[in-house]
């Protein structure tokens, strides 16, 4: 009969390096799943960010400094021919005024009708469900549709709003002539369009706020309009900023109401009420023709709404920051100070 000695130990002396730990593979590969998985999470989006948005704003450029016809295809490359001779074009300039003109008069009304809308939907109505679908009805009905019906309800000869004033003594409004009444009956259609959906959106921020805010608020003495200013506001900055982005690009952008306004889609007989995605298209496929300068108004227009929507971003920020006392942010001082406050014991 053998008796096995026992294996020696290993004796790690006080003060000597320890040995390097070995790092199996599946600890490796769990190290890397840790780290890549976050991002091929979300690669899906980015893709087709890059297939669908990014290469046709590239290539949108490329096309922008050659000379490129829509039936001759690429020509020579021109540089910033097509922008200068853009910049140089009235009928651009006199797009650029229509678009920034019905821009102001259906943004800037809508954000504020759709978070007052909002905050009445809020309050504890009957049918409640009822009147939440109500508001997004023009939300559904086809542009052509609203073109149709405000075409004739802002008709110059036998219109209802004309037959409205005229029962009150007032002259007749040349609705498809003056710049500015066709602006506004423009402005309207995007209004009844865009206004229940903003207000859906102002509607779903407002029911995550918790109403804790409110019971204190009320304790404390506080009204209907001061609790809407000082917890409301900023307690949904950010579905005000989403908003307002989006109501910036949409307003820049705009396109169907002002084509489905008459039956020609030309913007009015001196251009009254056409705006820059209407000239886009007049330039690429209509009178020019020309694809090189349509991709320069393009970028052009692209370039605005980028510097609009970040004075917007900018000031909306502000104002629903300064709304009243809700959480204010601090500044990055601030924010290390109370950092090392936490690390001291």
């Amino acid at each position: 009969m053998s008796v096995k000695s026992p294996a020696p130990e290993r004796v790690i002396t006080a003060g000597a390096p320890r040995p390097p730990r070995r790092v199996g593979f599946s600890q490796r590969l769990s190290r890397w799943d840790v780290k890549v998985s976050p991002y091929l999470y979300i690669s899906p989006f980015f893709i087709a960010f890059a297939i669908t948005g990014l290469f046709p704003l590239i290539y949108t450029g490329y096309v922008s400094v050659y000379e490129w016809k829509l039936l001759g295809g690429q020509g020579e490359f021109i540089g910033f021919e097509n922008f200068a001779a853009i910049l140089a074009h009235d009928v651009f300039w006199k797009s650029l005024r229509n678009t920034f003109s019905i821009f102001l008069l259906s943004t800037v009304p809508q954000v504020a009708v759709a978070i007052v809308l909002a905050a009445l939907l809020d309050q504890n109505l009957r049918a409640r469900t009822f009147w939440r679908m109500g508001v997004l009805l023009p939300y559904v009905v086809a542009p052509v549709a609203v073109g149709i019906i405000f075409g004739r309800l802002f008709a110059d000869q036998s219109g209802l709003i004309n037959a409205a004033l005229g029962v009150f003594g007032l002259d007749p409004v040349r609705w498809h002539v003056e710049p500015l009444p066709s602006h506004i009956a423009i402005a309207t259609m995007v209004n009844f369009r865009w206004t229940g959906y903003n207000a859906l959106i102002f509607l779903a921020a407002m029911q995550a706020v918790p109403r804790d805010l409110y019971e204190a608020a009320i304790i404390d003495g506080a009204g209907r309009i001061r609790q809407f200013f000082s917890i409301t506001v900023p307690q949904i900055r950010a579905t005000i900023i989403f908003v307002v982005l989006t109501s910036t690009i949409g307003g820049l952008q705009i396109y169907d109401e002002p084509r489905v306004f008459d039956e020609l889609g030309r913007g009015g007989s001196s251009q009254q009420w056409m705006t820059t995605t209407l000239y886009l298209y007049d330039v690429g496929w209509g009178t020019q023709r020309n694809l090189g300068r349509a991709a320069a108004v393009a970028w052009i227009l692209f370039l605005i709404v980028i510097v609009i929507g970040s004075i917007n971003f900018a000031l909306s920020n502000r104002i629903a920051s300064s709304g009243g006392h809700g959480p204010q942010r601090r500044s990055r001082r601030q924010r290390r100070a109370a950092a090392r406050s936490t690390r001291r014991p």
